[in-house]
């Protein structure tokens, strides 16, 4: 079984490993319920879903009433006032079947102008708050990508007390200095406050540079077992982060077996191996 760890200050014991549920997409009601299986199996008790993942919220709605009170459930809204992130959660706690969501995150919020759209008076953040004081959502957070995330969340943090962070995190991003930089001055920050951080792209080896798509992934994967080992331990060397899995159904098992199987962090030398063999390329310059 995948370990477990507290989630930042919602009191919730979280696995490692939580589902990225941009998997579900596009697959089947059959395909996503054996996806079930693999994740109870592996002990998965954390899923995490979007309104923009096409049908995902659609696909776990089965899984909520089959297990009751098993998962603590994370969806996001990529709307930026509050009229329309309002209708969006609404949408989503439709869509999911349930009353409320464990987590409710502001979605890939990256751009300047948005972002102060969405933490202004009038704007998402403001439909956030008072959801939670309505029940609708326990906790909120803000998840981003691209090089600039680890700075801008920090700007984030410094604007609202967020309860979770998302963004991207591999031995071959955090060897850029300014992501490294901005990267661990938002872990203390979040460590002092007790603020869940959840990252992504664990197992990506490059952009897919028109190559052809061969995964559900938005990047390019690493894909032999080995490789994956390295890569996800790598990520779960580090206390206190938790590993978001890979927008694929079918990579998923490997994934969490390698998660099942961690004991300790690769050394600088075993992951510089890995990039050579692999050819891995930042995702972001």
């Amino acid at each position: 079984m995948v370990r477990q760890d507290a989630f930042g200050r919602t009191g919730h014991k979280s696995s490692r490993t939580i589902f990225g549920g941009a998997a579900l997409s596009r697959v089947t009601q059959d395909a996503a319920d054996r996806t079930l299986e693999v994740l109870l199996r592996h002990g998965v008790n954390h899923i995490d879903v979007a309104a923009s993942y096409g049908d995902a919220e659609l696909r776990v709605a089965p899984w909520l009433k089959r297990e009751p009170n098993r998962f603590f459930i994370a969806t996001k809204t990529g709307e930026r006032e509050a009229g329309a992130a309002r209708n969006e959660l609404h949408r989503s706690l439709d869509r999911l079947g349930v009353d409320h969501v464990d987590l409710w995150q502001l979605h890939n919020l990256a751009d300047p102008i948005e972002w102060d759209t969405a933490l202004s008076p009038g704007g998402a953040i403001e439909a956030a708050m008072e959801a939670r004081e309505q029940g609708l959502v326990k906790w909120i957070g803000v998840t981003g990508h691209g090089a600039q995330i680890a700075a801008n969340h920090r700007r984030s943090l410094a604007r609202f007390d967020f309860d979770s962070v998302l963004l991207p995190y591999n031995f071959v991003t955090m060897q850029l200095p300014y992501y490294d930089e901005n990267f661990e001055a938002l872990a203390r920050t979040c460590a002092e406050r007790k603020v869940a951080v959840q990252t992504i792209k664990s197992i990506a080896a490059r952009p897919w540079l028109g190559r052809e798509r061969s995964r559900t992934t938005w990047y390019q994967p690493l894909e032999a077992q080995p490789d994956i080992d390295l890569a996800v331990w790598w990520v779960l060397g580090r206390a206190g982060v938790f590993l978001n899995t890979a927008g694929d159904i079918d990579l998923l098992p490997r994934v969490l077996d390698a998660a099942e199987r961690f004991e300790q962090r690769p050394s600088d030398a075993e992951m510089g191996a890995l990039l050579e063999r692999s050819n891995t390329e930042p995702l972001f310059v």
